[in-house]
C-alpha cells in the first residue's frame, strides 16, 4: 500500500521536488539545532587558593667521596673563639669557631624593636578602627534619642503656635472682620495680611499631616523611622515659624499706623502681638534643637564611612609593615647564625689554618682542614642559576639508578670563579648529603634541586591561568560563578563548562613561581574563580591560556593596549570570547 502511494507521488515531478526540498530543509535545520548545542565556548576553571611555593634550581652531577674539605666561615669578621685542635675528632654539626657577632646581634635587636613598633602600630590601628565604629554608634544612638525628645517637645508646643496664629486671624465668625480691619489700616500694604493667611493655611496643613505621622512613632522604632520623624518635625516647625514671622511682620506694620479708631484691632493688638513675639522667640529654640540633631546624624553618617575606610587602610598598611618586619627579623636572625661555624661532616681535623683568635677572617679563610669519608654531591650550574645559590640552602637529591631514593642535603660550597667551556661558563657547587644511605654509591649520577626561595600561606594560581603582555602587564580572566555551592563541582569539570556571561579581564601583580603555580600578590582574593583553559567552539581541542612567561593573543593584546597604564586590580570586560 505504502509503495503504491510513493509510486503515485514520484510520478509527479513537481510533488517529488517539493517533498525532497522539505526533507532537505528539515534535515538542515535539525542538524543546525543539534549542532548549535555544542557551538558554545566552554571553559575549565581554577580558583585562587592559599598554598606554599618553592622555587628551586636544578643541576646534575655525581656522588663523590669527600676525603677532605676546608672549613670556612660564611661571613667576614673577627675570630673570637676556635674550639678545635689538630688531630681532634669531631661530629657533624659540632661548633668549630665563633666570629664577633656584635653587629649582627645589634641588627637582630634593631629588627626585633622595629617589629615590636610595627605590632604596636597595628594594635593602635585596630583600636582606632574600633573607637571610630563605637563612637559613631554611640553618637547616632544619642542623636536619635535626642531627636525623638526634640520632636516630641516641638509637637507639644506646635499646636499652641497654631492656635495663636488662628487667634490672630480671629474666630470663624470674626475672621473676616479682623482681616478687613488689618487691611483697612494697612491700605496698600495689605499684602502683609495675605502673606499671613497663605502661611497659616500651609502651616496648618503641614502640622495636621505630620502630627498624624508623629502619633504613629514610638521611641523604640528603628533609626530610619526616628530620622524621618526628626526631618518631618523640623520641616513642620520651620513652616509654622514662617507663619509666625508673617504675623509678627503684619503687627509691626500695623503699629506704624493709627488703629485706635478701629476698636476690634485695639484688643487684638494688645492681646496677640505679645504672644506672637513670644512664639517667634520660642519656636527658634525648637528649630535649633531639631536642626542640630539632624546635622549630627547627617554628619556622622557622611563622615563615618570615610573614617572607617581610612582606618581599614591603616590596619592593612600596619599588617603589611608587620610582615615586612617579621621577614627582616628572620633575615637578621639567619645572618646571626652565620657567625657560628659548625662541622659539615664527622671526621678528623688534619690541620689548622693560619687564623688565630683576634684575627679578622673572611668567607674564603680556611679555619681548618677536615678529613672525612662523608659522601658529597658535586654538580655544576650555569651563571644565571648559580646567582641565586648560597651556602646553607636546602637541597633535595635524586639518583638516576635509585628511583625510590631521595636524600636531603645542604649547600656547603659554591665556586667563586667559573669554568668556561665552548663559550659557556659553569660553576661548581658542593652539597653535603644529610644521611649516609648505603644504597648511594660513589660515582652515581644525580639530580640536585636547590631550594632558593620558598613562601608559605600565599595566594597561588596555576601558571596556565596567568597571562601577560610583554612580561609587563599580568592578568587573568575572571569567571562569574554566581552559585558558590557549585564551585567545587565546576572546578572538577575537566571537559569544560559554558558560562552564562563573558569573562572579565583582571590585572594582577605576581610574585615568585614554580613549575606549577604562580604567587598572586594583588588583584585577586582567595576563592576567586578564573579561566584555566578555553575550549574552542565546534572543536574537541583545547586552548590553554598563556602562562606568565608567554605572549598573549592578538585580541588580548589589543584589549590591554587600552589599559596598559592601569594598576593591578582593575577590572575590564573582555570584548569577545577570551583565548580565541
Amino acid at each position: 500500500m505504502i509503495s503504491k502511494i510513493f509510486k503515485k507521488l514520484f510520478k509527479n515531478k513537481r510533488i517529488t521536488i517539493i517533498i525532497l526540498l522539505v526533507i532537505f530543509t528539515a534535515g538542515y535545520f535539525t542538524y543546525r539545532l543539534v549542532s548549535s548545542g555544542d557551538a558554545a565556548i566552554r571553559y575549565t576553571l581554577a580558583a585562587v587558593e592559599k598554598g606554599t611555593l618553592i622555587v628551586s634550581v636544578s643541576g646534575s652531577g655525581q656522588v663523590s667521596a669527600a676525603d677532605q674539605i676546608n672549613i670556612t666561615p660564611e661571613v667576614s669578621g673577627e675570630l673570637t673563639a676556635l674550639y678545635i685542635a689538630k688531630d681532634q675528632t669531631i661530629k657533624t654539626g659540632q661548633l668549630v669557631a665563633v666570629l664577633d657577632s656584635s653587629d649582627a646581634e645589634r641588627s637582630v635587636r634593631d629588627a626585633q624593636n622595629a617589629l615590636n613598633d610595627a605590632e604596636y602600630s597595628l594594635i593602635q590601628a585596630q583600636k582606632d578602627y574600633a573607637d571610630i565604629t563605637k563612637e559613631a554608634d554611640r553618637t547616632l544612638i544619642n542623636a536619635y534619642e535626642d531627636g525623638y525628645d526634640a520632636a516630641s517637645n516641638a509637637f507639644f508646643k506646635l499646636s499652641g503656635y497654631i492656635d495663636d496664629l488662628k487667634d490672630t486671624l480671629g474666630t470663624e465668625k470674626s475672621t473676616q472682620e479682623y482681616i478687613t480691619g488689618y487691611e483697612l489700616v494697612l491700605g496698600s500694604n495689605s499684602l502683609f495680611t495675605q502673606k499671613l493667611i497663605e502661611d497659616y493655611e500651609e502651616a496648618s496643613s503641614v502640622f495636621n499631616e505630620n502630627f498624624a505621622f508623629f502619633r504613629t512613632v514610638s521611641r523604640e522604632d528603628d533609626s530610619l523611622t526616628i530620622y524621618q520623624l526628626i526631618v518631618k518635625t523640623l520641616a513642620t516647625t520651620k513652616t509654622i515659624s514662617q507663619a509666625l514671622d508673617s504675623a509678627r511682620h503684619m503687627f509691626d506694620a500695623i503699629a506704624l499706623y493709627d488703629y485706635e479708631n478701629i476698636n476690634i484691632l485695639v484688643t487684638q493688638m494688645n492681646t496677640m502681638q505679645p504672644k506672637i513675639q513670644s512664639d517667634v522667640s520660642a519656636i527658634s529654640s525648637n528649630v535649633s534643637s531639631l536642626q542640630s540633631v539632624q546635622d549630627t546624624i547627617d554628619d556622622t553618617n557622611a563622615d563615618t564611612p570615610g573614617k572607617i575606610e581610612d582606618a581599614v587602610r591603616a590596619i592593612q598598611a600596619a599588617q603589611n609593615t608587620v610582615v615586612k618586619k617579621e621577614e627582616a627579623l628572620a633575615d637578621a636572625q639567619k645572618e646571626l647564625t652565620k657567625y657560628s661555624v659548625y662541622a659539615p661532616f664527622s671526621g678528623t681535623i688534619s690541620s689548622l689554618g693560619d687564623a688565630k683568635k683576634g684575627d679578622t677572617v673572611s668567607a674564603n679563610t680556611t679555619l681548618a682542614t677536615l678529613i672525612t669519608k662523608q659522601k658529597i654531591a658535586e654538580i655544576t650550574l650555569n651563571e644565571s642559576d648559580v646567582a641565586n645559590v648560597k651556602v646553607g640552602q636546602n637541597v633535595t637529591i635524586t639518583f638516576d639508578a635509585l628511583e625510590d631514593v631521595t636524600v636531603a642535603g645542604k649547600v656547603i660550597e659554591v665556586d667563586d670563579v667559573g669554568t668556561e667551556s665552548q663559550g659557556v661558563v659553569s660553576y661548581g657547587v658542593v652539597i653535603s648529603l644529610g644521611t649516609d644511605n648505603k644504597l648511594v654509591k660513589v660515582g652515581m649520577s644525580l639530580t640536585a634541586d636547590i631550594i632558593t626561595e620558598s613562601k608559605q600561606n600565599v595566594l597561588v594560581l596555576p601558571n596556565s591561568a596567568v597571562k601577560s603582555r610583554n612580561d609587563e602587564i599580568y592578568y587573568v580572566q575572571l569567571a562569574d560563578v554566581p552559585d558558590e555551592q557549585e564551585i567545587a563541582k565546576l572546578l572538577a569539570n575537566t571537559s569544560g563548562i559554558i558560562l552564562s556571561g563573558l569573562p572579565t579581564m583582571q590585572t594582577i601583580e605576581i610574585g615568585i613561581s614554580d613549575d606549577t603555580n604562580t604567587e598572586i600578590i594583588s588583584g585577586l582574593k582567595e576563592g576567586d574563580v578564573v579561566i584555566l583553559k578555553t575550549i574552542k567552539a565546534g572543536s574537541s581541542s583545547t586552548k590553554s591560556t598563556s602562562s606568565s612567561s608567554t605572549k598573549t593573543t592578538s585580541e588580548s593584546s589589543s584589549i590591554l593596549n587600552t589599559v596598559s597604564g592601569s594598576t593591578g586590580g582593575n577590572v575590564m570586560p573582555v570584548g569577545g570570547p577570551p583565548g580565541m
